[in-house]
């Protein structure tokens, strides 16, 4: 069934917008939300949509039914693509991915079942992972001949480490949500009845904040993370000083040293 919301038509994902939170659900249950062309592009749709939305301050992305969160992509269309095809496949799900990386507000992902191959993928996008204590992640793109090719191979070191990711991508083995949280991939464990309320939990204390100083921030830990610490730092202060012109520097200095809450405008 396909998701409309304000003229967005979506086939494949299940879309929708409470107070200031998005909710993205990949909704293909029967094949445990793998992903396949159409899929990603509901996605960028999605995103887009997101992004662009003032009001909508974070964004909650999960999967359909209990089972999986995403549990890969489509391999009965993987196993079509010849060499150009697959590396722009590639190249569409990375910028799928970078959109929602680099969207300026928060995205939530919200495990709960197997999130392996593009699924693990997707999820490492995503600002912040909770994960239910049944999920399952990896990167078994070599067990088919292939490597990952949604960002695997350059997110999971910077989350994990060389060496784990290294591990997880050569043996193409399956981890638990308490191993993946050992190993930073996750940043939570929460039980299934709650993985929804505590992601709009965190993101109702993420937009309390000046959503410009939010987007900023975002911007320099992923930026910076590409660079030098010491380009790193010099980003730093440029966006900080960009914050100390805003509207919402003075009304949150003020706010502080006359004891009330902030109310930020975003400018």
């Amino acid at each position: 069934m396909a998701s409309e919301t304000a003229g967005l038509t979506l086939a494949n994902i299940l879309y929708e917008k409470k107070g200031a939170i998005a909710y993205v659900t990949v909704n293909r249950p029967k094949v445990l939300n793998a992903l396949n062309t159409p899929t990603w592009s509901d996605l960028r749709k999605a995103f887009e949509d997101a992004r662009e939305d003032a009001a909508v301050r974070g964004v909650i992305l999960t999967g359909a039914g209990d089972k999986a969160f995403i549990a890969g992509a489509d391999i009965s269309e993987l196993a079509q693509a010849a060499a150009f095809d697959a590396q722009q496949s590639s190249r569409f799900g990375q910028q799928v991915l970078d959109l929602i990386e680099n969207l300026g507000k928060p995205v939530v992902a919200a495990v709960n079942g197997f999130a392996l191959g593009g699924g693990c993928e997707t999820a490492m996008a995503c600002t912040i992972r909770l994960a239910v204590d049944s999920a399952r992640f990896g990167q078994p793109e070599v067990a088919l001949g292939l490597l990952p090719g949604g960002g695997g191979t350059q997110r999971l070191p910077r989350l994990v480490g060389k060496a784990r990711a290294l591990q997880l991508i050569l043996s193409g083995e399956m981890i638990g949500a308490q191993e993946a949280y050992r190993i930073g991939l996750v940043n939570e464990i929460v039980p299934a009845a709650e993985l929804i309320s505590r992601a709009e939990a965190i993101l109702h204390k993420i937009a309390s904040n000046s959503p410009i100083a939010v987007k900023f921030s975002l911007e320099a830990v992923n930026r910076g993370m590409e660079t030098s610490q010491g380009e790193g730092l010099l980003l730093e202060a440029s966006y900080f000083g960009l914050c100390a012109a805003t509207e919402d520097k003075k009304e949150g200095t003020t706010a502080f040293l006359e004891k009330r809450a902030a109310q930020f405008r975003g400018r």
